[in-house]
């Protein structure tokens, strides 16, 4: 039976979401460009090859809109026989791009394929698409006559549901930047990353930070309505425990373990298991639970099994409830830190955490990893790869 492997995968450091940040000065399309670029040259491929380019993007307005991976692949120099498309699964959608292009493989309608994200939150600002238009309509808004909530809300909400306090989630956030400056400083992202611009390391990550120092910060969500809506919200959601603006680009490159050895190329990782679920799209940020049952399902395994949980850190609270109820080992998560230290540049945060975990998994010896990422409106994805020698 056919195999969808991963041969590489490569991102950006992460940007500053901001102007000025690091990657600020530079377009999308060329952020995109960039990996895209990478991913031949580091694996000596013909891109006439390539069957079809699958990019996630979030905010496809201004720079990033009139389907960015197409430009981006014609910007990397590609034929202009290689096809491009964009999704759009929120901020799962480059791990979406990346199962449509196994998926693609495995049911024989590609040989190879590339999964790549890109965002520059600084150059085309999230909600800026809607452009101050309701992107709901009425019919939703009879469905849920209250309103739906934003997603620092829905994190307030979980974070007093499963009765987290303010110490733990600064703590766990403060744990993120540890780890993620303790392996970009033993040389763990080298592998993976691919200068930008000028910018040749992680700007998000902050070496120096504490559980304490972020206990100083002020809530970001607080919200009259809300406050009325939700009074037993106490309102702990903050800069500090939540993932940055971020500008970045990431890429994989995806093909049949046949066409990998008869390219002489090595397969790095096998997709094992997929699933992708709705839930509550109200508290928005849980179906990542739902989505990691229904992957181990799938893959006939269990959490005990998975050498590495990669959860996205949105928020301080997602990985910790996700923790909670699935009963994972606390020092398989996030094992090199999240989004809260790595950023989180929407459209691309999919295929930079595949990045992170395949490394991760080289370079430990691990067998199996699972990632999995909240998306707005109650969907996530799930992903359990496997280590190949």
């Amino acid at each position: 039976m056919t195999s969808a492997v991963i041969v590489d995968v490569v991102r950006t450091p992460s940007g500053k979401g901001k102007p000025g940040g690091g990657l600020s000065g530079v377009h999308p399309a060329t952020l995109l460009a960039g990996v895209l670029r990478a991913l031949v040259e580091r694996n000596d491929l013909d891109p006439g090859l390539i069957d079809d380019v699958i990019g996630g993007c979030v905010t496809q307005s201004g720079e990033q809109t009139f389907n960015i991976s197409r430009t981006a692949a014609l910007a990397a120099g590609f034929p202009d026989s290689v096809p491009a498309t964009t999704v759009d699964r929120q901020c799962g959608s480059s791990q979406q791009a990346a199962h449509f292009a196994a998926q693609g493989v495995l049911a024989g309608a590609y040989d190879i394929a590339i999964a790549c994200g890109v965002e520059s939150m600084s150059r085309a600002p999230m909600f800026s698409s809607a452009q101050g238009k309701d992107p709901n309509g009425a019919p939703l808004a009879h469905r849920f006559p209250e309103g739906l909530i934003q997603q620092g809300t829905a994190a307030e909400i979980i974070t007093r549901r499963w009765k987290l306090d303010r110490e733990a989630i600064d703590a766990f956030a403060a744990r993120s930047h540890r780890l993620a400056a303790e392996t970009a400083a033993a040389g763990g992202f080298d592998n993976e990353l691919v200068p930008a611009g000028t910018l040749t390391a992680d700007e998000t990550i902050r070496p120096g930070t504490t559980a304490e120092g972020l206990a100083g910060l002020k809530p970001a969500f607080v919200d009259e309505a809300m406050k009325q809506r939700f009074p037993e919200i106490e309102w702990s959601i903050t800069p500090g425990n939540s993932s940055p603006l971020t500008d970045g680009a990431s890429a994989a490159l995806i093909m049949s373990e046949e066409k990998a050895n008869a390219l002489g190329l090595r397969p790095r990782a096998r997709f094992h298991s997929f699933a992708v679920v709705g839930d509550d799209p109200l508290l928005m940020l849980t179906a990542i639970i739902p989505a990691t049952r229904k992957a181990l399902a799938r893959a006939g395994l269990t959490i005990d099994d998975i050498d590495a949980y990669e959860v996205n850190e949105a928020f301080a609270p997602v990985p910790l409830v996700w923790q909670h109820d699935l009963g994972a080992d606390p020092a398989k998560l996030n094992p090199r830190g999240g989004a809260i230290a790595l950023g989180h540049p929407l459209g691309a945060s999919g295929t930079r955490i595949l990045a992170t975990m395949v490394n991760h998994l080289e370079q430990t010896g691990g067998r199996y990893a699972l990632q999995t990422m909240c998306e707005a409106g109650g969907l996530a994805n799930a992903t359990i790869i496997e280590r190949l020698d």
